[in-house]
């Protein structure tokens, strides 16, 4: 196998994009345009990359992948019901009250946060607004177009109130977990006006157990702390590019995302991110190699320890405004499925057990999944189910980030997110789904 060349970058900005400069170790420079600041900027650029330079494809331009029968599931919305819904109902926490039922979802950088539905019958939705309208976020938060990032709000009825809880970046740009309440499952939502958690958190979650304690979960974001330290490492030492990856391909994107990095690293986060993708596919291809490799390699102990991501919880203050005691990790990303991550904890009482849902892989890929484990406390210890429930089918992909509620017959359903075929991203769009639940006394299944 030939020895995976090495590049030199430069960039520079020009009318609303910017101009690449690649230069292979062996070769003549290629020049490029990067259009934009989205995903889809970045799909284009590593598309015409790929094609000179045999780097990886971005996962939307390769040919989709099934395996058997699609799942049991119901798609409810497949389309944005208000033209201030940009991008779907990704993260959707679906909660059954005495109004109906209510959803609420990410809403990303869009200037309305988290758009708020409601259904009767879960057949027919009606957007009701937003926890945040344009103008109204928390003054903590970094808000407006490619700046601000709102994920993953969850809503929890706690004694007479409503409390909610959502990620979002802080004014230094570092994701934390805010929460805000209110008397009704529709607003007017009133913040704590300053960060419930901080330091690198997303996708909190309440469980309010059978004697009233409210607990949170949450995830710990690590998986965002090692691409582009890993890039560095190999900008260092490329010889350790051959023993991390096997194909040419591999070798040659790792080496670019090394060449990259300095760039990457003045850019917004999302787009570091994008920068880092092809990166993470490779290293996902190879997983428990690359990570053996690093956790045996000096100098890269935190970049292999930040690839398993911890879900955490702890006890919730009874007026939610402090968490009480020490956290507790309660789930881990160690099966193979799981790759890099696992995100979105959520949390149901079931035959007399705690079942937590979360999804494990990349959430741009069809790899992505739930999975579930129970335990006969809310912290745990958790057992896994050793495979996810819920994989990509025929017509949807990646289903992830799950709540559960009761359907209009008493049984319990799982909701979640999916992409249409050959999508996938951030700001792309994302439906709602939902699949019945049979709870065993150490198993569910979906039906």
């Amino acid at each position: 196998m030939s020895q995976s060349p090495s590049f030199r970058v430069d960039a520079s900005e020009e009318d609303g994009g910017t101009r690449l400069v690649v230069t292979p170790s062996e070769g003549e420079p290629h020049t490029y345009r990067i259009e934009g600041g989205e995903q889809e900027h970045y799909n284009a650029f590593y598309a015409e990359l790929a094609r000179d330079f045999g780097t990886r494809l971005p996962r939307q331009f390769e040919p989709p992948r099934h395996d058997g029968d699609d799942p049991p599931w119901r798609p409810l919305i497949t389309e944005n019901l208000s033209p201030q819904i940009l991008c779907g109902y990704g993260d959707p926490a679906v909660l059954k009250t005495d109004e109906g039922y209510v959803l609420v979802a990410t809403s990303n950088d869009a200037p309305d946060a988290f758009p708020l539905l409601r259904s009767a019958d879960l057949d027919a939705w009606e957007p009701i607004g937003f926890v945040f309208p344009e103008g109204a976020a928390p003054a903590w938060t970094a808000h407006g177009r490619q700046i601000g990032d709102f994920w993953a709000p969850e809503m929890a009825r706690v004694g007479d109130e409503y409390w909610l809880t959502y990620t979002a970046r802080d004014r230094d740009n570092v994701l934390s977990i805010g929460l805000a309440k209110s008397p009704h499952p529709w607003g007017p939502w009133s913040d704590l006006g300053r960060p419930l958690l901080g330091g690198t958190v997303i996708d909190a979650h309440i469980f309010v157990d059978g004697d009233g304690a409210p607990y949170l979960f949450w995830k710990h974001d690590t998986n965002s702390h090692w691409p582009r330290p890993l890039a560095g490492l190999l900008r260092e030492r490329p010889a350790l590019i051959a023993r991390l990856f096997d194909s040419e391909e591999d070798r040659r994107t790792a080496a670019f995302a090394a060449a990259v990095k300095p760039w990457a690293d003045t850019r917004r986060p999302m787009e570091r991110f994008f920068l880092m993708q092809p990166l993470i596919r490779a290293a996902l291809a190879s997983w428990p190699h690359v990570r053996d490799v690093l956790e045996r390699c000096p100098g890269a102990e935190a970049i292999a320890a930040a690839m398993r991501t911890p879900i955490l919880a702890q006890r919730l203050a009874p007026d939610g405004a402090a968490l009480l005691g020490e956290p507790q990790t309660v789930l881990t990303n160690d099966l193979p499925w799981e790759g890099h991550l696992i995100e979105g904890p959520w949390v149901t009482r079931q035959q007399g057990r705690y079942w937590l849902f979360y999804a494990g892989n990349d959430f741009t890929s069809p790899s992505y999944g739930i999975g579930v484990a129970v335990a006969d406390h809310p912290l745990g210890p958790y057992e896994k189910q050793p495979e996810p429930v819920l994989r990509s089918g025929r017509d949807w992909i990646a289903p992830g980030h799950a709540s559960v509620a009761q359907g209009p017959d008493g049984t319990p359903q799982l909701f979640f997110h999916a992409f249409f075929p050959g999508r996938g991203g951030y700001n792309e769009f994302r439906a709602l789904l939902t699949a019945r639940l049979r709870f065993g006394t150490d198993r569910v299944e979906l039906f």
